[in-house]
């Protein structure tokens, strides 16, 4: 089997499953809903209450895109990504069928990248899904407001370009966040056969690390935590950026990534397959 031809087979794997679907409109019904509640009561969260941005959309909705990732961010977003990569290998082990695909001239680690071609995949499609959804649901149900509604967490104004170019970098950014969620779970993915095991590992990892970052005793360590910089694409939207959590966050996630991943392929590629 080609690699072509593996991934293809991969990815729509993935995406025939209802379960995925139903991830993915799960995801996208919440901001929907926090839009139509916000569209009827006009009432939101105070500035500096609630996720990012909410309280700022009454005046102009082409800021929901940022908003409804704040909303889904902390909890509902890595919760999706942790089920798809821990299902990765540990659901093809519980099938018993990943035995059967390793008896193929596939090779462990074209299967493994296969594997994480398709969590990257769920990932990127999972966020463009919500930031589209919230950018239709912004204009159809919020004001669109004008220019100088368009504004900074500085308080200055943004152009429609500034905007649409802040709300991409924060897109890839919470993308790549994600994607060390992904990893942690793909590696105890490779670790067990119950995908349930590996998604929930990877989820108490996560909430082990929020609780950490905020308290004070664990202050010698906050700064190397994976969720520490989660929240930093806020400074995307302050005039001037303030690039240096940012970055930091996307240095912490890369290494994050790349020791989970090596660790992963080191463990697949010796693993004793029985089932």
């Amino acid at each position: 089997m080609t690699t072509a031809r593996l991934l293809a087979t991969e990815l729509r794997k993935l995406f025939l499953r209802p379960r995925t679907w139903a991830s993915l409109v799960l995801l996208c019904l919440l901001p929907t809903v926090v839009a139509v509640f916000l569209r009827v009561s006009r009432l939101a969260p105070r500035p500096g209450e609630g996720p990012a941005f909410l309280s700022a959309v009454l005046a102009n909705g082409s800021l929901y895109p940022a908003a409804a990732l704040g909303i889904v961010l902390p909890i509902f977003l890595p919760v999706a990504v942790a089920v798809v990569a821990g299902d990765a290998v540990a659901g093809e082990a519980a099938g018993g069928t990943l035995r059967y695909l390793l008896v193929r001239p596939v090779g462990r680690t074209r299967l493994l990248l296969a594997k994480l071609v398709t969590v990257v995949a769920f990932v990127v499609v999972a966020i463009l899904a919500v930031a589209s959804t919230a950018l239709v649901v912004g204009l159809t149900l919020l004001p669109t407001g004008d220019a100088a509604a368009t504004v900074t967490v500085s308080g200055t104004p943004l152009t429609t370009g500034q905007l649409a170019v802040r709300t991409a970098l924060t897109i890839g950014y919470v993308g790549w966040s994600m994607l060390g969620v992904a990893s942690v779970s793909l590696f105890l993915s490779t670790l067990t056969d119950s995908a349930l095991a590996a998604a929930l590992g990877g989820l108490a990892a996560l909430v082990a690390s929020t609780v950490l970052v905020g308290l004070d005793a664990a202050g010698s360590v906050a700064a190397y935590l994976p969720t520490r910089y989660w929240l930093a694409w806020v400074d995307l939207f302050r005039d001037p950026i303030l690039w240096r959590d940012v970055e930091r966050g996307v240095l912490l996630q890369g290494v994050y990534i790349g020791v989970l991943l090596a660790m992963s392929w080191a463990n697949f590629a010796t693993r004793d397959v029985t089932s």
